[in-house]
């Protein structure tokens, strides 16, 4: 099971968003760290896990951060610069303010890459029904609605999920529907 990692400047904010996450049973470990270099440290012992943090920490800014963050890991950048652009799939923001809801389904959504991927049997490509893209082109609304990605960021991002995980983009779509729906 992967960890997550608050990286905030307020320890108040910090453990307020800490609470919230365990509050509603996810079954991660929670650390709170006051910099980003207190978080390196930390993620030197782990496989996996997912970084929250502000857009400027303490000591070094998310994109220093996310330079250094191992390959199991993924971030996901606080923020209510709405022009802010997140330069890798694993680089999602969540814009402030932000409901409870949705830093739940964020987190879930990045989180889920801790299961074991699912095996897929590969009978070659084939046509999307009307009916399944219309899955995945509300799954993309939600991503760039929720998340602030652009239409071929949120794209990439379910394809990019639906093939770390073996599973269809509409089975990834319809997983990010399902987390996203209240």
């Amino acid at each position: 099971m992967g960890s997550i990692f608050l990286v905030m400047p307020k320890a108040e904010d910090a453990n307020r968003i800490a609470a919230t996450i365990q509050s509603y049973g996810l079954m991660h470990e929670v650390k709170i760290c006051s910099s980003g270099s207190e978080v390196l440290r930390l993620l030197q012992y782990r496989d996996n896990g997912v970084v929250l943090c502000t857009k400027r920490m303490r000591d070094m800014s998310y994109t220093e951060l996310s330079e250094y963050l191992p390959p199991g890991f993924g971030m996901i950048v606080m923020t209510n610069d709405v022009a802010l652009e997140t330069f890798s799939e694993r680089i999602v923001k969540l814009l402030i303010p932000f409901r409870r809801s949705d830093l739940i389904a964020t987190v879930e959504m990045m989180t889920s890459g801790f299961l074991p991927p699912k095996k897929k049997k590969n009978h070659g490509p084939r046509e999307r029904s009307e009916e399944e893209q219309q899955v995945v082109d509300k799954a993309k609304r939600v991503l760039m609605e929720r998340n602030g990605m652009s239409e071929p960021e949120a794209f990439r991002y379910i394809q990019k999920n639906s093939m770390d995980y073996g599973r269809t983009m509409v089975e990834s779509a319809q997983m990010i529907l399902l987390m996203n729906s209240e």
